[in-house]
């Protein structure tokens, strides 16, 4: 996706765009054996380089706000859009690296620590997220053995949003399987309108729509298994999840505008379809990030005005679990990389965290977060289930891959689930074509 964030993903949560860069004071710290609330960086910027766009990018600024009131330091945030992979690396090998980047893919974390790009975090940081965070965060943050990304924002990406009208005029209820969420939408269908806006132009949520019907249909072992590619694409349970996602895209009543009106639909565009003043369609999958457009841009009430269901067992399987995240890492080349550990050390902590918790559209790993500091008792809801999920929290298998498969617009994993989308009648030549891209990702 998170995104969400999300990722990618999360960073494509608004339809608003504040430009490239905002330029704030920030508050930093500087090596392991600097004080807090002092003045010490005063003087210095911290370049942040991330996915965010519009209310998400204002929303981290205010974070950005508090950490340059503590210490004096300014700051300076970048906006990669989806591409973070490549726009960072052409930034680092060009001398103009960031200090610090915020990751949205385990794989292209592991893919900036094998080149040498980043900096172990510190003593401060690992204490911290010790106390913080559960050990499957710290793990999806560790390449080889060495700490490099510090997970500060997590979605959800189990959630499908409703609006309540559409689901009480057509008489359904929030199914809690797959058939009857199909059969839910048919209904909605039969009443006037289409039942699912599905953002098929943004192609990470298509994964987001295969991950949660793998992880439910095939098992966690499975999940595990294919995202570190040790079973092939043209598996029978990739072939058997396509399979089950084709039910819903070949359906033209279940999908607003058919296969290529999705196509034309970004994911901003997917919640307004929604939760706009001109609803078409009753129903949108995406994580929890979806409540930040949906109060921010479309100044809507969450809870009332939009709610959500656990993306439902598929096929006698458990209801899935699948979190993504923004991972902050330092970059070696930065030119002020002690004060972007700083601001790490103040990430890592639950007072930053609250600072966006407050705001909306936004999870914390963080175990120690306050739910008090979520605005709405949805967002409470999504929070407290995925820090009590703990371990048993599956990341979004394509940001585990190398970006060329899973993280990049017009290519691998994304096209091909788009392709699929404006047809879906032939899944095992999609497990075929996946399996292709895979390999030659993972060989790279």
């Amino acid at each position: 996706m998170t995104n969400t964030s999300t990722r990618r993903r999360a960073a494509t949560a608004t339809a608003l765009t504040l430009g490239l860069a905002l330029t704030a004071t920030a508050c930093g710290s500087g090596d392991d054996d600097a004080g807090s609330g002092s003045q010490e960086l005063k003087g210095q910027t911290v370049t942040v380089a991330g996915v965010w766009t519009g209310t998400e990018q204002k929303n981290f600024q205010k974070v950005l706000d508090a950490f340059s009131e503590k210490t004096g330091a300014k700051t300076k945030f970048i906006s990669t859009g989806d591409n973070v992979s490549t726009v960072v690396g052409s930034k680092i090998e060009g001398g103009n690296a960031p200090d610090v980047v915020m990751v949205p893919q385990p794989g292209v974390l592991k893919q900036f620590a094998n080149k040498g790009w980043l900096q172990p975090l510190s003593t401060k940081v690992r204490d911290e997220t010790k106390s913080n965070l559960a050990p499957v965060w710290r793990d999806y943050g560790t390449v080889d053995g060495k700490y490099y990304g510090l997970y500060f924002k997590a979605s959800n990406k189990s959630t499908v949003w409703y609006s309540p009208d559409a689901l009480s005029q057509a008489g359904v209820q929030p199914p809690k399987s797959w058939k009857a969420m199909l059969k839910a939408g048919k209904t909605i269908s039969e009443s006037g309108l289409p039942a699912f806006s599905v953002a098929g132009e943004d192609g990470w949520t298509l994964t987001d729509w295969f991950e949660n019907v793998y992880l439910s249909q095939a098992g966690p072992e499975k999940y595990k298994q294919l995202a570190e590619h040790k079973i092939s694409w043209t598996d029978p349970t990739v072939v058997k999840a396509l399979s089950t996602l084709a039910e819903l895209f070949k359906d033209k009543n279940l999908v607003a505008g058919g296969s290529k009106g999705a196509l034309r639909t970004t994911f901003p565009e997917s919640v307004e379809q929604v939760f706009g003043d001109n609803p078409k369609a009753g129903m949108v999958y995406e994580g929890d990030f979806v409540g930040a457009s949906i109060s921010g841009d479309l100044k809507k009430k969450v809870g009332t005005d939009a709610k959500f269901f656990p993306f439902p067992a598929v096929k006698g399987g458990k209801p899935p679990v699948v979190g993504g995240g923004d991972a902050a890492a330092v970059i070696k080349a930065g030119k002020h990389r002690k004060a972007g550990m700083k601001l790490l050390e103040f990430l890592a902590t639950p007072e930053a965290a609250e600072v966006w918790a407050g705001t909306g559209g936004f999870l914390s790993p963080n175990k120690n977060v306050k739910l008090s500091a979520y605005p709405d008792d949805v967002t409470r809801q999504t929070a407290k289930s995925l820090v009590e999920a703990g371990n048993a929290v599956r990341f979004d298998m394509s940001d585990q891959a190398p970006a060329a498969f899973g993280g990049t617009k017009g290519t691998g994993e994304w096209k091909l689930l788009q392709d699929f989308l404006r047809d879906p009648s032939d899944p095992k030549a999609t497990a075929r074509k996946l399996e292709a891209a895979a390999a030659k990702a993972y060989k790279g």
